[in-house]
């Protein structure tokens, strides 16, 4: 299931997934998210929105990551992740996008049940 969630205070869609995403998944405002991820980015001396800036706050937050079989790379979906995963917290990264997954639900700004996920956190 999709449902539409953008917390950005001036609505924007583009270019602040990893916000959006730590948002939904740490139960934080878009200000909170984006100034944990620039402190982190600051610690580390990387951008904020780098995989390794945000993988570390998700970390710290008591997340873990895991890997996405190689099985049929072009095949498996967020959407069919979504539906393999009907209960729990997931954050789903493609390469070029992030989007947080709750009990089934992908929240997101737009519909991205057809991306291609290559990683993801979740809940401990």
């Amino acid at each position: 299931m999709f449902k539409f969630y953008n917390p950005n205070p001036r609505g924007r869609r583009v270019g602040d997934c990893t916000v959006r995403a730590l948002t939904a998944a740490l139960d934080l405002t878009w200000h909170e998210a984006y100034d944990l991820m620039c402190r982190k980015g600051a610690e580390v001396c990387d951008m904020p929105s780098a995989n390794a800036v945000w993988g570390e706050t998700l970390r710290e937050r008591g997340m873990v990551r895991e890997v996405i079989p190689d099985l049929c790379p072009d095949c498996y979906t967020i959407g069919e992740f979504a539906a393999d995963n009907p209960s729990g917290l997931f954050v789903v990264g493609t390469g070029n996008h992030v989007v947080t997954i709750d009990n089934g639900t992908v929240y997101d700004s737009w519909d991205s049940r057809c991306e291609i996920p290559q990683y993801f956190y979740r809940r401990r």
